[in-house]
């Protein structure tokens, strides 16, 4: 390295290589994309013509992709563990500008509809890309809490729907506690709550215990958000693990996957599955064919910019040729 390449420079090189090498075949669409769409003014109907299309379905009325765009990545929430620089290089990578080719990006290859949790500058985001000629549908889950008297969260609910969001879900991490607290009763209003500002409502969990009772007490959820993934990886839970208490730490959030692939062959709403690449253990192409296969209708999957392309192809092949025990829910 000569003398006059300092640690920043030298730094930032590397990077643009890294990225420029990761990105491979998609490289070409995405920064055609990107050049698209930088200037695209307020209202601008004149988007890039589309590179691909995915088989949809239909949560209510609502038409949504097979595959949907997760939003923690979005939000820069890696699941990364321990690993904190990792939250961080997401940060410095998923700029707004970066942001918001992803979410055209993602339109042009035939994805219609993102999953996120409530996050304003996130929200802010999304706004702007509506403002700017973007079409895809938002799925989101508030995050104020669910208490007795439902005012925090139905007021966020309500700025939600005003904001234009097309269905809303009781965030996972919610229901799950709820459920553990025995304060089952609380899942319901919230259920409801959506319901009758005239919204999709579902709900989201890790716990399959959350479903479950869902489905025993009748609440009415359009649509269930639930993990999901086999356990042949390398950080994958061990037996002993398995009787723990749920736990994001050991790397896992789908602890018992043939009893969610039994109980939902008895559910007959729609079942977007997510975590299903055990928070990036999992390589998409045996993630997708797993989970479609295994019965769920929509797959909501986290991808930078540079992975849509080719998990939009690998979605598109398993699809082609999946064969199911449990029927097309949406």
């Amino acid at each position: 390295m000569s003398p006059e390449m300092n640690r920043r420079s030298f730094i930032k090189g590397s990077l643009l290589s890294s990225v420029g090498t990761a990105v491979g075949v998609s490289a070409s669409p995405g920064k055609v994309f990107a050049k698209a769409t930088a200037n695209v003014p307020t209202g601008d109907k004149n988007q890039p013509s589309p590179k691909a299309d995915l088989p949809k379905g239909k949560i209510g009325n609502l038409p949504v992709s097979r595959l949907l765009l997760g939003g923690n990545l979005l939000t820069h929430y890696t699941h990364s563990r321990d690993l904190r620089y990792v939250y961080n290089l997401a940060a410095h990578y998923n700029t707004e500008k970066k942001i918001l080719e992803t979410l055209a990006l993602a339109e042009t290859y035939g994805i219609d509809t993102l999953s996120i949790h409530t996050v304003p500058w996130a929200l802010n985001i999304l706004k702007k890309h509506r403002k700017r000629g973007g079409k895809i549908k938002w799925i989101i889950c508030p995050t104020a809490p669910v208490t007795p008297g439902m005012n925090e969260y139905a007021e966020q609910v309500s700025r939600l729907i005003d904001d234009g969001t097309d269905a809303i879900y009781l965030w996972g991490v919610h229901a799950d506690r709820l459920i553990w607290n025995k304060k089952v009763d609380l899942i319901a209003k919230a259920i409801q709550v959506a319901k009758d500002y005239g919204a999709l409502s579902g709900v989201g969990a890790h716990d399959l215990n959350v479903v479950k009772k869902c489905e025993e007490n009748k609440m009415g959820a359009d649509f269930y958000i639930k993990t999901f993934h086999h356990h042949n990886y390398p950080t994958g839970p061990k037996p002993d693990e398995l009787t723990k208490p749920y736990n994001e730490y050991p790397g896992y959030w789908c602890n018992n996957p043939k009893e969610v692939i039994d109980f939902m062959k008895t559910v007959d709403k729609p079942w977007i599955a997510f975590k299903v690449m055990a928070a990036g253990a999992i390589p998409p192409k045996d993630a997708f064919k797993y989970v479609f296969e295994n019965g769920a209708d929509h797959i909501l999957a986290g991808m930078f910019d540079f992975e849509i392309e080719e998990d939009v192809r690998i979605a598109n092949e398993v699809l082609s040729k999946v064969q199911r025990a449990r029927p097309w829910r949406s």
